[in-house]
């Protein structure tokens, strides 16, 4: 009979926490952000700071995939809440400029994004500078993404001013993947526009050509952007967004495993399950 009262004291406490987490959930509003649902990062970035907002700080989190403009649009108006893919000063510098008086930065959650011509470790060329020489070897052609995307317009660009005699074939971002994975496993020259963070660096040996005129631009910083009204809105988020920062490593091991078929919100659960002190250090 002792043994039976236990069980249903116990139950009553277990019935007890659950009521009250559902309360503490309750009592905090849902979050939105924004993603670029074609960018790797933004979707990794996104769903795994979506997954400690939700289990660690006890907020419900929408992600919506838009368009840069909209996204950014989204924030400055509070219609979202906030966008984790803001990459500055370049690439989303426009939006920036439109936008900064009714934006608030928290802080940048990647260093060192950047863009140029990428090719596969093996390959002698060094610089962009160096692929008219070798132009054989990769059959004349750069393998693309989408047709006027930021990256390929400056790509554009990179032909005029090393006057290089190469094609730039546009294609879309798993295609170019595709073609990427195809020549590493015959050992076969490739060069293509990328960026990181990007996942195939962490699947292959790759790095960027030297770009002596700058074409690319500089190394960029990838930052964390808010509506004005979300720090009173969500302190708690607020204080783990300031601290969220990670490494080409971390990000693209999430990106990674997206890749290979694990949907995002999963990718991003096991992420944190995996790496408990790291996402503490964001959280203290």
């Amino acid at each position: 009979m002792r043994k039976l009262k236990s069980l249903i004291q116990g139950l009553g406490v277990a019935a007890l926490a659950v009521g009250m987490s559902t309360a503490m959930a309750a009592d905090k509003p849902t979050l939105t952000f924004g993603f670029v649902n074609g960018w790797d990062d933004s979707v990794a970035t996104s769903y795994l700071a979506a997954e400690i907002m939700e289990s660690k700080l006890g907020y419900d989190v929408e992600l919506k995939p838009l368009e840069p403009a909209i996204m950014w649009q989204g924030v400055a108006r509070g219609d979202i809440d906030g966008l984790l893919s803001a990459w500055l000063p370049v690439t989303h510098g426009e939006y920036y400029a439109k936008f900064k008086d009714q934006l608030e930065v928290l802080g940048t959650n990647y260093n060192d994004a950047k863009i140029g011509l990428v090719v596969p470790d093996y390959v002698e060329a060094k610089s962009i500078a160096d692929l008219n020489a070798t132009k054989a070897a990769y059959d004349g052609k750069i393998t693309g993404i989408d047709a006027g995307a930021g990256i390929m317009r400056r790509t554009e660009e990179a032909l005029e001013k090393y006057q290089l005699d190469y094609k730039l074939m546009p294609s879309s971002g798993p295609a170019m993947a595709t073609a990427l994975a195809r020549a590493i496993k015959k050992n076969e020259a490739i060069v293509v526009p990328g960026w990181v963070p990007h996942w195939m660096f962490a699947k292959w040996k790759l790095r960027f050509l030297e770009d002596p005129m700058g074409v690319y631009g500089e190394s960029e910083h990838v930052d964390s952007v808010v509506n004005p009204s979300f720090k009173e809105k969500a302190p708690e988020a607020v204080a783990f967004l300031k601290k969220f920062n990670w490494t080409s490593e971390e990000i693209g091991a999430v990106m990674l495993a997206i890749r290979d078929g694990a949907k995002p919100e999963q990718a991003a659960k096991d992420w944190v399950a995996n790496n408990p002190e790291r996402v503490d250090s964001w959280l203290k």
